[in-house]
């Protein structure tokens, strides 16, 4: 028989910073209360959620949890691992390292950051955890509050898009993108919304 996973993934709130914080640990900006009002009446109050480890993707998923099972912060729903550039502006990347950076932004799928991780070690980390989680609790409604890459990985999965300028793409802060999962198949509903 089968059984439908619903995926409700949002994107941390705001950090007030221009840099490329991958694994960088900094706070996001949770005073939009308006949107966190709305992402707490989209989500079904029988979801489980988890965040990643990083404390602007943890903070913003206690921000909408309320009285909603709560799994454990998790490193497998981090944001890209920028190596070398985190830390540093789109601007001091260009400067510094100029065909990595043009090689990356324009396809990562065939380049990653130095010392960095590629497209393809961020899809297989996320993907990995979130098919563990589909076993655990099938049929489950799940939350994943975790940051732009992560996101866009899971939503290029579920529209079986070609990989190519994904990352012109925009996820907004404290936004939602709904999936669902289905006999192995997975589907797009919604894209980045906001209020």
């Amino acid at each position: 028989m089968a059984v439908e996973s619903a995926w409700y993934w949002i994107r941390h709130g705001p950090t007030n910073s221009r840099a490329l914080n991958g694994w960088t640990d900094i706070a996001a900006d949770l005073s939009d209360t308006a949107t966190l009002d709305w992402l707490r009446s989209r989500i079904p109050e029988v979801a489980v959620v988890v965040a990643s480890d990083l404390k602007r993707a943890s903070a913003t998923a206690n921000a909408i949890a309320g009285n909603r099972i709560r799994l454990p912060d998790t490193k497998f729903l981090r944001e890209f691992n920028f190596g070398e550039w985190e830390g540093k502006t789109p601007e001091q990347i260009a400067l510094s390292h100029p065909e990595e950076s043009h090689a990356f932004w324009n396809d990562p799928t065939q380049s990653s950051p130095p010392g960095g991780e590629s497209w393809h070690a961020l899809s297989e980390r996320v993907s990995g955890f979130v098919d563990a989680l589909i076993e655990r609790h099938p049929g489950r409604i799940m939350v994943a509050v975790s940051h732009f890459g992560t996101i866009m990985t899971q939503a290029h999965r579920a529209a079986n898009a070609d990989n190519s300028g994904l990352l012109s793409r925009s996820v907004q802060n404290l936004s939602l993108t709904r999936l669902t999962h289905r006999n192995g198949t997975w589907t797009l509903h919604e894209f980045s919304s906001l209020p």
